[in-house]
């Protein structure tokens, strides 16, 4: 590990070096690329310098514990530095964890009312407004593609996106099934019924990150439904996309411009053949599903929500919290915050079990 944090120290310097080359500073696209490629290891190079700076600390400290007017001094200076080395070598090793690509992306939420009926739809909007009131909370922006919403205020299915620093790497442990149990408001016995929603999590791709052949599309234009006052009757600005090979299909009528509908489908599309191809390679590595908190498969039920005990149960990490009504109004960092403590710990296992 230590002659690998060596090589990126090097490397660190070495981009620090020609990023002062005024050739390089004259070159906007040059030095751009290269702040990125410095930014990405620094921090882990702060944390070996000051592991080396404690390393240091405690060669010192252990020579003076020959001295008898220094030794308890020097004791307390040795423990020190050694818990400080054992705490970033800890955190070096989660740092030297291999990043997801994607951690960095916007995300495309899709979310579909399962079994429960009218109550698994009214479910389904609550957890549209829990994350679009967590989007908020970490000033992100929120845009609608499509929703499919019922007469009594719920959703069938809503696919929107949230563009923000990271949002994936937030909310790509969301992805599977969300049960919810509690009494409805037309259940007059006082009966807690069960309900479930399906979420799914993507990273917003590009349609230059996934090959598209376009004679594989089938392009449909209709007249939007739904809210958007008289305009969206009467253009058909709406558009969906069918994928003839996989037979996926993507409709959005949120915007009242077809190009920008098309464009957002074409997104929309891209990120979920990139979803598909992603989840073939985890099903044939099993090694790698245990490694995962979850599988991400979207049959698996990841959480419930009990509204009589006003609690939240994480089933994959075992979190429970008696704070229900604090995250259905967004307040997530808790739990998003465990997840990516439990996932960093079962990769670390798994790599140091190699």
């Amino acid at each position: 590990m230590f002659e690998k944090l060596v090589e990126i120290e090097a490397k660190y310097e070495e981009l620090e070096k020609r990023m002062q080359d005024p050739e390089v500073y004259s070159d906007p696209g040059l030095y751009a690329r290269l702040a990125r490629e410095q930014k990405d290891i620094a921090s882990v190079v702060e944390a070996f310098r000051k592991y080396k700076r404690a390393e240091r600390n405690l060669k010192e400290a252990t020579e003076l514990l020959s001295d008898p007017e220094m030794k308890e001094i020097a004791q307390e200076e040795c423990e020190a530095a050694r818990d400080e080395m054992e705490r970033l070598e800890k955190e070096i090793k989660i740092l030297l964890l291999p990043r997801d690509p994607n951690d960095s992306k916007n995300v495309i939420i899709e979310i579909r009312s399962g079994a429960g009926g009218d109550e698994a739809a009214l479910f389904a909007a609550s957890l549209f407004r829990m994350y679009c009131m967590y989007a908020d909370r970490k000033r992100w922006k929120t845009e609608v593609a499509y929703i499919s919403e019922t007469e009594l205020g719920g959703i069938k299915e809503v696919s929107f996106l949230i563009i923000g620093e990271g949002a994936y790497s937030h909310l790509k442990y969301e992805s599977g099934v969300h049960r919810v149990q509690r009494v409805p408001d037309t259940e007059s016995s006082g009966r807690i019924h069960t309900s479930t929603v399906t979420v799914a999590v993507l990273p917003e791709m590009e349609e230059v990150d996934v090959e598209i052949d376009p004679s594989d599309l089938q392009i449909d234009t209709f007249r939007s439904s739904g809210a958007g006052g008289q305009h969206v009757n009467k253009t058909e600005s709406a558009i969906r996309i069918t994928h003839l090979p996989t037979g996926l299909v993507v409709e959005c009528q949120d915007e009242r411009s077809q190009h920008k509908n098309r464009e957002r489908a074409m997104k929309i599309l891209a990120s979920r053949l990139y979803e598909m191809e992603r989840q073939k390679q985890i099903d044939a590595q099993a090694a790698e599903r245990r490694s995962q908190v979850g599988t991400g498969d979207r049959s698996e039920r990841i959480r419930t929500y009990n509204f009589p005990q006003g609690r939240m149960t994480d089933h994959r990490i075992g979190l429970t919290l008696y704070k229900l009504d604090q995250i259905m109004d967004g307040d997530l960092d808790e739990v998003i915050e465990a997840l990516q403590l439990a996932d960093q710990a079962a990769r670390l296992a798994a790599m140091e079990s190699k």
